[in-house]
């Protein structure tokens, strides 16, 4: 199965190991030190320094903007899919979902948005993907207002302590055969 594995920073290399991945997206405070999975490539290691606010103008912190939002869709885009893509934040929680739900539509974006976030819901019931994000890969990705809608409806998650990581199939196909 073709998948997005999401995982908090701690999980990383048990996750990349597990699932075979190859490929991997970081979403971390510009300057937060960690080591890159060995199995990972450097040259499909995506690396935004982006913190988890839903809002610019704070001293020192960096939010989301339309430039991590192309590089999210142009990297999921050249993604082989021989292999899971890997995204991960610090917690697993925000900022990745919220990066593979911009992933899977950038790949397959005939996708009905209320069926990807009812997915993402199903794959983990800790994710409260990061709004602004959300916001942004909805208006480059043309969806007209539905992800933000179908993000919006799933709601919070339920509190987490951030140590869950979770698989997100790319279609509901694969969903179905994953169980």
């Amino acid at each position: 199965m073709t998948a997005i594995i999401v995982s908090p920073l701690s999980r990383i290399a048990e996750m990349a190991v597990r699932h075979g991945s190859r490929e991997m997206i970081s979403l971390l405070a510009k300057g937060q030190d960690f080591h890159r999975p060995a199995v990972i490539s450097a040259t499909r290691h995506l690396l935004l320094g982006v913190n988890d606010i839903n809002f610019a103008g704070t001293a020192d912190l960096i939010a989301p903007q339309e430039v991590h939002v192309e590089a999210i869709v142009r990297f999921a885009r050249e993604w082989d899919r021989n292999a899971p893509l890997l995204i991960h934040c610090w917690m697993g929680i925000s900022r990745s979902p919220a990066a593979a739900v911009i992933a899977a539509l950038a790949i397959d974006p005939d996708q009905d948005d209320a069926e990807l976030a009812a997915r993402l819901r199903k794959a983990s019931r800790y994710v409260t993907p990061n709004a602004r994000l959300i916001e942004i890969g909805d208006t480059l990705l043309g969806r007209g207002g539905r992800l933000k809608a179908a993000i919006s409806a799933i709601g919070r998650g339920a509190d987490a302590d951030g140590n869950i990581p979770f698989v997100l199939p790319l279609t509901p196909a694969e969903q179905a055969a994953a169980g």
